[in-house]
């Protein structure tokens, strides 16, 4: 049977996610209370035992109303098929007209099975970065709420969370060592590795924008060479270069929408 999950299937959904993802429980409580909610958490359930479960998390796109569907564990692919299938179908009843995805590896071909098609491409490109002491910038200093309108300042065709949403991702982000760095001309959320620093983000007014970005993030770093930069495939910002990577897919409820041009990123990817 699919349905909502209920309280008492909470602990049987948190065995489903460390099993699957190797992560520990309060990683698949936070997706599933704060990411998500318990209203958007859909379980497959043989008598009492929850066999599979996804989260359909709101999500906005072009001022339309969306999920994005993620957390999916299941004992088998049937059940996980049926349960997408269900849970689409029930947030499309409540108004939602897409549904987004970020599949992990090998998992394109279950999606495209369900009506996904591959969409919001990125781009990967290396670029050296040069010291320059002049560049100035400021460290996490950037809210969750503030991270969300600055996204709608350099990325309005973005697939959008809410702040209390955003709020949750960043702190899965910070738990791993992310670092914000942010100016008035624009913003990055990057990792270090040795000498190389890593954009997961990088929005900013332009070219050289983006460049005193990645100059103040190397002076706060001290032995940064180079930067290894993800943005969108169709951003602005060094156009032209870089490979592309597939990133996300989408599945349209009724007529599809344009989305040559969007961008999603910075999703809790389970």
């Amino acid at each position: 049977m699919f349905r909502l999950m209920g309280p008492s299937d909470l602990a049987a959904m948190e065995q489903l996610w460390t099993a699957q993802w190797d992560e520990p429980a309060q990683a698949a409580r936070r997706a599933v209370l704060q990411f998500a909610g318990q209203e958007n958490a859909y379980v497959a359930a043989e008598g009492d035992a929850v066999q599979a479960m996804v989260l359909a998390v709101p999500v906005t796109l072009q001022g339309r109303r969306g999920c994005y569907l993620c957390g999916l564990c299941a004992r088998d692919t049937a059940l996980a098929a049926g349960l997408v299938d269900y849970a689409c179908d029930q947030q499309s009843r409540q108004g939602a007209v897409f549904f987004a995805a970020a599949p992990g590896a090998g998992q394109a071909a279950f999606y495209i099975a369900r009506g996904f098609q591959r969409a919001f491409g990125l781009r990967c490109l290396t670029r050296e970065v040069r010291r320059n002491l002049w560049s100035q910038a400021e460290f996490d200093a950037v809210t969750a709420k503030r991270l969300c309108e600055l996204r709608r300042q350099y990325c309005p065709d973005c697939v959008e969370l809410d702040a209390a949403r955003m709020s949750v991702v960043l702190g899965d982000l910070y738990s791993r060592g992310v670092t914000i760095v942010s100016n008035a001309h624009g913003y990055g959320l990057y990792f270090r590795k040795d000498d190389t620093l890593f954009f997961i983000e990088l929005m900013a007014d332009d070219d050289r924008a983006a460049e005193v970005l990645m100059e103040a993030a190397r002076e706060k770093e001290s032995v940064v060479e180079r930067a290894v930069i993800t943005v969108g495939e169709a951003q602005p910002l060094f156009l032209g270069e870089g490979s592309r990577q597939e990133y996300g897919m989408i599945r349209f409820v009724g007529a599809p929408f344009d989305v040559s041009g969007s961008y999603m990123r910075l999703m809790l990817e389970n």
